[in-house]
């Protein structure tokens, strides 16, 4: 593993106003009332799709301690194969996907489908921030090289 090239805590100490804008955006996101186990898991995803190590352990942790059934999170890289998963978050993942992936191809129209007819607007509006906020930490923690935090 490669160090850090700004450790967390120096981060913190050097770009305060970049983290409490990104945790006030979270804040807002939490406190919406869109459901945190299903925000949790398309944290877990961005974060997998964007090779955070930091962010990926991170929402494990918080999954997990929202009592995200385990075989959610083991299944999660292959959520299309696993049927498992709601109509509702399999719309989240796909949103996830697109949005993450968005430099790569225009955003899919049947995910956008898919997502109106299981989310609200304001739903939309808040899973929308969600991933973006986890995509912002992804690139901040990604290119600096956050260490994961323990497990558990």
């Amino acid at each position: 593993m490669l160090e850090a090239l700004i450790d967390r805590p120096e981060y913190e100490r050097l770009a305060p106003g970049v983290v409490a804008a990104l945790r006030a955006l979270s804040q807002t996101v939490d406190a919406s009332g869109l459901d945190k186990t299903l925000v949790e898991i398309v944290k877990v995803r961005a974060s997998q799709l964007n090779g955070c190590a930091f962010c990926l352990q991170f929402h494990l942790n918080i999954a997990r301690q929202l009592d995200v059934p385990a075989a959610k999170l083991d299944l999660i890289a292959v959520w299309r194969e696993a049927p498992l998963y709601t109509p509702r978050e399999r719309a989240a993942l796909a949103w996830t996907e697109a949005l993450t992936r968005m430099n790569q191809a225009p955003v899919d129209p049947a995910a956008e489908a898919a997502l109106r007819a299981e989310f609200t607007l304001p739903e939309i509006a808040m899973l929308t921030a969600a991933i973006g906020a986890i995509n912002a930490w992804n690139r901040i923690a990604g290119a600096l090289r956050f260490g994961p935090p323990t497990a558990g």
